[in-house]
């Protein structure tokens, strides 16, 4: 296991749990980077000193093990690569691969004998069935694609050459997106072709047998209004209203709600909630939702122009989430925040994005929302301005793209 990127921001959240038999977790959307993070894992064990034999390592999605579908299967796999009573590391990578694999790795876990790793794709890994059925302790760590500066760290660190101006290398990292993946193509074609695969795959493996999906016209209709409209307020009543309108196709809205979860399940999408800040109360039926990558969207759209105000929302959201902030979008009467942000039990930071502040209009309408919040809690404006004026009236004033490639944090 040679030249594996080790991402620093999931492994300092991982390691303390390395000896612990509490079941560990790792989920995200197809090809985020979860078997090499795993893989990185067992290089950090070797270098603290475990041997290979104390490291089972079972890859379902690999020839090998393809055919592993039933615990007793896996059970019978995993014993016959266990040689002694030493403590184990046991590495399931696609785990969701076994049907009712949730007894055999209880079992393991009350032996007391094992560190348990597992790895799957989609969101039933943490469903309230999974909660049920893993009845030991367990945590997750949810992985999300490149961020931009880690972006910019693994190409460093396979040799791939980076552009001297970090705004040019910006640029081509919201269009290639951040599947690890995609780093071994030079050629952006490739790249974007690469994603449509991720898609593709997501859809065969993920979304395909699912017991939601009717009808996969319907699906694919719905999927693409929701990535076109990625930053933008929705609600299941004005997708509803655009599919009898414009595709003259009469739905039921459970369904349009049904095939929303299968894409949040997928982890295509991600929701952030509205928030009232006077209220305290979470604003029901309308949500923003996010990308897991922003290539999806140039994989399923001709358009290669950037829309900034959405997408560098989708950067920042995907940022702080890798980062484990809670996010919501802050309604504030007719005014809207674009982020709240909550780190920990009471650390908030209100945030407005945009792409410059070029004029007196477009400073007063981000700044408005801040004026309107009576807590005192940070404020952030975020922007891709070269030169910021620092500090205006107790708002942070931030370029994003510094920000987020020296891997900084909210303060």
């Amino acid at each position: 296991m040679k030249n594996i990127y080790r991402r620093e921001e999931y492994l300092n959240k991982i390691r303390g749990f390395y000896d612990d038999t509490m079941i560990k977790v790792i989920t995200g959307i197809r090809r985020c980077g979860k078997s090499y993070f795993l893989k990185s894992v067992i290089e950090e064990l070797k270098e603290r000193g475990v041997e290979e034999k104390n490291i089972i390592y079972i890859e379902l999605d690999k020839k090998e093990y393809i055919n592993i579908k039933k615990p007793e299967q896996l059970e019978k796999e995993i014993d016959k690569l266990v040689q002694d009573d030493d403590f184990k590391y046991l590495f399931i990578d696609e785990i969701q691969n076994v049907e009712g694999f949730e007894t055999l790795i209880n079992s393991y876990r009350e032996d007391g004998k094992y560190s348990i790793f597992l790895t799957g794709s989609n969101s039933y890994l943490l469903s309230g069935e999974l909660v049920t059925k893993l009845t030991g302790r367990y945590i997750e760590i949810e992985m999300f694609p490149l961020t931009f500066f880690e972006y910019v760290d693994m190409k460093r660190f396979l040799d791939r050459n980076v552009d001297s101006n970090i705004y040019h290398e910006f640029e081509e990292f919201i269009r290639n997106g951040g599947f690890p993946g995609s780093l071994e193509y030079e050629n952006y074609d490739d790249r974007l072709l690469y994603t449509k695969n991720i898609i593709n795959q997501i859809f065969e493996k993920d979304i395909k047998t699912h017991k939601k999906i009717k009808d996969k016209d319907l699906f694919e209709i719905i999927e693409k209004f929701v990535v076109n409209n990625f930053g933008s307020i929705i609600s299941i009543g004005n997708i509803f209203d655009y599919l009898v309108n414009y595709e003259k196709i009469n739905v039921d809205r459970r369904t349009i709600k049904n095939y929303i979860e299968v894409l949040e399940n997928a982890k295509i999408i991600y929701p952030c909630e509205l928030f009232d800040i006077k209220s305290k109360k979470v604003l029901d039926g309308n949500k923003k939702y996010y990308l897991a990558d922003l290539s999806i969207y140039f994989a399923l759209n001709t358009d290669n122009r950037i829309n900034y105000g959405p997408v560098l929302e989708n950067v920042l959201y995907s940022y702080l989430k890798s980062k484990n902030y809670s996010l919501s979008v802050g309604k504030i009467g007719n005014l809207e925040c674009d982020f709240i942000a909550r780190y920990g039990l009471d650390n908030y930071f209100y945030i407005q994005v945009t792409k410059n502040i070029d004029d007196q209009k477009t400073a007063e309408r981000e700044y408005k929302p801040f004026y309107a919040i009576k807590e005192l809690y940070p404020r952030y404006l975020f922007a891709l301005d070269l030169i910021l004026q620092k500090n205006v009236e107790g708002i942070n004033n931030v370029n994003i793209v510094d920000f987020i490639y020296s891997n900084e944090n909210l303060k």
